[in-house]
């Protein structure tokens, strides 16, 4: 029993609000026309309690889960609004509640017999909300006002009754009124569905039962969380990734995150991270919240119902005037593709580290995913006089990191889109007037290691009408996001050109860089893209020769990609395991600068510290013990400075990676049997920076 409800109608009450919010879904794909819904799922649909916290939503991009709750709590904040039964309200402003102005919001009351029960929410993206630039993300923006129509928040529907003048208002803004129109009906029906399915709800088991049934979902999701962070050993980990090009100059931007676990409770501090750009790169708190979010939902609140419950053990520690809290007028048209998704990865990587430290969790440990979204949008006129536009969503295939027991996934997409989904060629060019020359999987693009990320995906492709304008713009150009972890190496970097003339043979080729901006396009050119690839883990030397002749003959991994970074020599395709053996030692003994320095410890026992170091007891204090058996740092697990540390050329190796002028890579050596224990890739002339910091003493107790 449980607050006066049987256990058995408990889960029959839970298991149909699940069941509305799928339906929610199904509506809304079922009225919208936009392949960003349709086939990409690039919306949420969730239910909310009174004070707008989420306590169901489906497996949309999780990054959005708290959006709506943001609006929610806009107007509850708001003294002068009354909210009837059947009002609707509209919102994307990012001040407010959104991730940037494209994200349109619509909330609904939930009223039974004159109560406020519960919230009804939707949002998705939408291709274009005005602005200075098609598709509303503006690379040359230096404000907020030239991104868009903000609407903070807006009565749609006053007791049921649409206004037809705000409608016209929010229409108007838009180079896409008919696509904009046909989303916010389908927003309206969606929410007409939840308040029908809940209504029958109320009538079966009562209002008091089912709002006391979604408390316990939260509430549930937090117990099982708050489980899991007890279960991890207490400490701190460092994360960090970085953005270039803010639209105006090709500066660098650190998202920086350390990480601290006491019990049950997670703070993760942003402070360290760069002062808010001048360009449309950054996140407010609410895309701040959307990032984090994004990333605890997939990587702690796996095998639960996603709501409020996996946030309420966490604090989010960052000051005003960050690239992560930037503050108004700071343009933010970008946020969801580039600070938000950025923060997505920095928290991923620092869950995983911690998952890393817990032989209880060991087995999902994951490297970072797909760590760029390089965004393609399209406009113009289309063969029928009509103006189109295109937000194309192929970018969503990049490769997924690599798990500690098996290889990440090929265009498997980030973890914040858990149902990835692109269109199919067909359907993109019914929507838009292109041709694709090819879609297909970019080898040597997945982060090598002893568990090799998943490839990423690239494409060409040209126009079927005389001319258009694309806007193009990224991250990972110059930084490679897909991090690795414990010794495994990122994913490659975004490759994009344009081929001037290209489709009646060479073509005069332009490299472009992160933020090209818009490109006006003719249907004698072609755009080409590859995607990064997910990262690695553990060092690819590591890797089983005969896995990484498999990936050679499968055409994943390149023949000298497999020389060079896995050390692994084929003849006719098959492995020759003495020259193998002969060449992964001479590459072990050049690591370390000559004659390889095996130390005494023992091997085996303790605790994991990633898949490779382990944390022992030995002559009574806790030690960090490498491969080789040497002693990397005793009392402490700092154990950088125990490595040998060399500068590491990744964008030398044979493969896909480019390096910022700002960057450097840094790579960590066991002196006892060359492995690879970490690569970090940071700012030039940047001290040592120590990742993983537990709490010994704490481990002493436990």
């Amino acid at each position: 029993m449980n607050g006066g409800l049987h256990a058995v109608a408990r889960e029959v009450v839970r298991n149909r609000l699940i069941a509305i919010t799928e339906e929610m879904r199904i509506a809304l794909q079922s009225v919208s026309g936009s392949p960003t819904v349709t086939e990409a799922t690039d919306f949420f649909t969730g239910l909310c309690l009174p004070d707008g916290s989420f306590a169901t939503m489906g497996f949309q991009v999780t990054q959005e889960s708290p959006v709506v709750g943001g609006l929610i709590r806009h107007l509850n904040a708001q003294q002068k609004v009354v909210v009837h039964p059947g009002d609707l309200f509209i919102g994307n402003d990012p001040y407010v509640g959104a991730l940037h102005q494209n994200d349109l919001q619509m909330v609904g009351p939930v009223h039974w017999e004159g109560e406020l029960v519960a919230w009804a929410g939707v949002m998705a993206h939408e291709t274009d909300m005005g602005g200075m630039d098609f598709a509303s993300w503006s690379p040359k923006a230096r404000e907020v006002y030239q991104e868009g129509i903000r609407i903070p928040c807006v009565k749609l529907a006053d007791r049921g009754e649409i206004r037809e003048d705000v409608l016209e208002l929010v229409l108007a803004a838009s180079r896409l009124p008919a696509a904009l129109g046909l989303d916010i009906r389908a927003f309206v029906a969606t929410i007409n569905v939840a308040r029908d399915r809940m209504a029958a709800l109320f009538r079966r088991y009562g209002a008091d039962t089912v709002r006391a049934v979604m408390e316990d979902m939260i509430a549930e999701t937090e117990r099982t969380v708050r489980a899991r962070l007890l279960a991890m050993p207490d400490g701190q980990v460092h994360a960090w990734d970085f953005i270039e090009h803010d639209g105006h100059e090709n500066r660098l931007y650190r998202i920086d995150l350390v990480a601290t676990k006491r019990g049950d409770t997670l703070v993760l501090d942003f402070s360290r991270s760069s002062p808010q750009a001048p360009g449309f790169i950054n996140a407010t708190r609410a895309g701040l919240r959307g990032g984090v979010a994004g990333a605890l939902l997939p990587t702690l609140g796996f095998g639960t119902a996603w709501n409020e419950g996996v946030l309420r053990p966490v604090e989010i520690v960052a000051p005003e005037g960050l690239i992560c809290t930037a503050q108004h007028p700071a343009p933010v048209g970008s946020a969801t593709v580039e600070t938000v998704w950025v923060v997505g990865n920095v928290t991923t990587a620092a869950i995983n580290k911690l998952i890393g430290c817990t032989p209880e969790f060991l087995d999902r440990l994951q490297a970072v995913s797909s760590g760029t979204m390089a965004t393609f949008n399209l406009g113009g006129i289309n063969q029928f006089g009509e103006r189109f536009g295109l937000h194309l969503l192929d970018p969503l295939a990049g490769g997924s990191g690599a798990y500690a027991d098996r290889d990440g996934i090929d265009a498997g997409g980030p973890p914040w889109v858990p149902m990835p989904g692109i269109a199919d060629v067909e359907t993109n060019e019914q929507v838009a007037p292109i041709r694709y020359l090819h879609r297909r999987i970019d080898r040597d693009s997945g982060g090598p290691g002893w568990r090799r990320g998943g490839r990423g995906a690239e494409i060409a492709l040209t126009l079927s009408v005389p001319a258009a304008d694309a806007l193009v713009m990224m991250h990972g150009n110059q930084v490679p996001n897909s991090i690795g972890l414990f010794g495994g190496l990122p994913g490659a970097t975004v490759s994009h050109r344009i081929g001037r003339g290209a489709t009646a043979g060479e073509g005069d080729w332009e490299e472009l860089g992160p933020k090209p901006g818009r490109l006006p396009m003719t249907a004698a050119d072609v755009y080409m893209v590859s995607w990064q690839g997910g990262g690695g883990v553990g060092d690819p030397l590591v890797r089983d020769p005969d896995a990484v002749a498999r990936d050679v003959r499968e055409g994943v991994v390149s023949e000298v990609a497999a020389r060079r970074i896995y050390g692994t020599v084929l003849v006719d395709g098959r492995v020759d395991h003495e020259a193998t053996a002969t060449l992964r030692e001479r590459m072990r003994r050049e690591r370390v600068g000559g004659e390889l320095r095996p130390g005494t410890a023992p091997l085996a026992g303790g605790r994991p510290l990633g898949p490779a170091l382990r944390l022992l007891r030995l002559d009574g204090e806790w030690c960090v013990v490498s491969p080789g058996g040497n002693v990397l740092a005793r009392g402490s697990t700092a154990w950088r400075a125990g490595a040998i540390r060399r500068p590491f050329e990744l964008d030398a190796l044979p493969g896909r990676w480019r390096l910022h002028e700002g960057l450097t890579a840094v790579a960590y050596y066991c002196p006892g049997s060359g492995r690879l224990l970490a690569l970090d890739v940071d700012e030039v002339g940047a001290p040592i920076r120590e990742d993983i910091l537990l709490d010994l003493a704490r481990l002493d107790d436990a």
